[in-house]
């Protein structure tokens, strides 16, 4: 990416978070990193950054590791500086902090449009940088939760450069232009599929941006082994998974064994060999398997039965559902697992971390 973006001479580079995978990044990688910076700096094209779901800020005391990038002069990191923003002769940039959840966005975004005054200029191409997916359907995936309402985001603006969306998507928005351009790399096998890649924007004398979409050809290769597993044998499910992999065996690949399907009554998960699936590879990068089996399966007529009861209330209903699913396994403790289930319906719904781990805890 950084090899393209120099060959392209930008007047800059906006990078709408996620520059990292983790808050910590290793050493290794932080070095990759300034490695890069420093080649985009020595080339004369500013960086201009939002923190992203995954390299904002743990908590206070630590910071984001991009307040360091910004200090060495690697990184235009917007929210740190006055009016987070950016501007030359010809544009002005606006950026603001990932706020990790729905309800933060919705208390803390005002707060800091209002601390922060937006300052969009209309001589010149104007754009918003940040790091979220936002409530619109046609937009969002169905198994990603929105972050903010369009409402909360100010007019004005020619370009929204949005990130945390690993899918690239253009669209009109509060009379400018909407852009999620995508991930730059694989970080999970739901990404393998996934084209990658940027956009390089070029504004006209009238305003009037044009998107070229700029292609990335990852480093590694992923090759997924989705297979359903049903009724098989937890020895049969590794001796199939091993060969599956030594089939598909290739120098630098990384190999995703996905294993779904539900288990015989009697078996458990536990009881597949998955280091041995892990080493049955020996050219391949990586071997990760992914297990999505379902150690029981409750009838289409024990779940109908259970919920057209009609006048039970819902939890009612949920407890006799996990009491059928754990009682074949856990005939002992599946009262006491079903209530332990039951009870973390609500906290989980509601993303209460805290009280999650108490009710946990309570019953370790």
């Amino acid at each position: 990416m950084v090899d393209k973006t120099i060959e392209l001479k930008p007047d800059f580079m906006i990078i709408a978070g996620d520059i990292f995978h983790h808050a910590r990044p290793s050493n290794v990688t932080l070095e990759n990193a300034i490695t890069n910076l420093r080649k985009l700096r020595d080339a004369g094209i500013p960086v201009l950054a939002v923190d992203g779901s995954h390299d904002s800020a743990p908590n206070v005391i630590t910071g984001t590791i991009l307040n360091p990038l910004d200090s060495a002069g690697l990184i235009h990191y917007l929210p740190r500086h006055e009016g987070a923003s950016w501007r030359n002769e010809s544009c002005y940039v606006y950026g603001i902090p990932n706020f990790r959840t729905p309800r933060k966005t919705e208390e803390e975004l005002p707060a800091f449009l209002e601390q922060n005054e937006l300052k969009p200029d209309p001589s010149v191409f104007n754009i918003f940088v940040f790091h979220m997916a936002l409530d619109i359907p046609a937009l969002k995936p169905p198994q990603m939760e929105a972050e903010a309402r369009p409402e909360l985001f100010p007019e004005g603006f020619n370009y929204y450069a949005g990130g945390h969306i690993h899918k690239p998507y253009k669209f009109l928005f509060k009379n400018g232009l909407l852009v999620y351009s995508g991930c730059t790399e694989t970080v999970s096998y739901e990404d393998a599929e996934t084209e990658k890649g940027f956009y390089h924007v070029e504004v006209n004398g009238k305003g009037v941006p044009k998107l070229h979409r700029i292609k990335l050809e990852t480093p590694r290769r992923f090759i997924i082994l989705n297979r359903d597993y049903t009724s098989l044998t937890p020895t049969k499910i590794t001796e199939t998974a091993v060969q599956l992999v030594k089939e598909a065996d290739e120098t630098g690949a990384v190999i995703v064994p996905i294993i779904r399907g539900v288990l015989l009554a009697e078996a458990g998960r536990g009881e597949i060999d998955l280091a041995k699936i892990r080493s049955a590879a020996e050219k391949a990068l990586l071997v990760h398997p992914v297990l999505r089996l379902r150690e029981t399966e409750v009838s289409e007529e024990v779940i109908r039965s259970i919920f057209e009861g009609g006048l039970k209330d819902l939890k009612t209903k949920a407890f006799e559902y996990f009491f059928e699913i754990f009682s074949e396994r856990y005939p002992r403790e599946a009262e006491k697992i079903a209530r332990l289930a039951v009870d973390l319906l609500g906290p989980l719904v509601g993303k209460q971390e805290t009280k999650v781990k108490g009710v946990l805890e309570e019953f370790g």
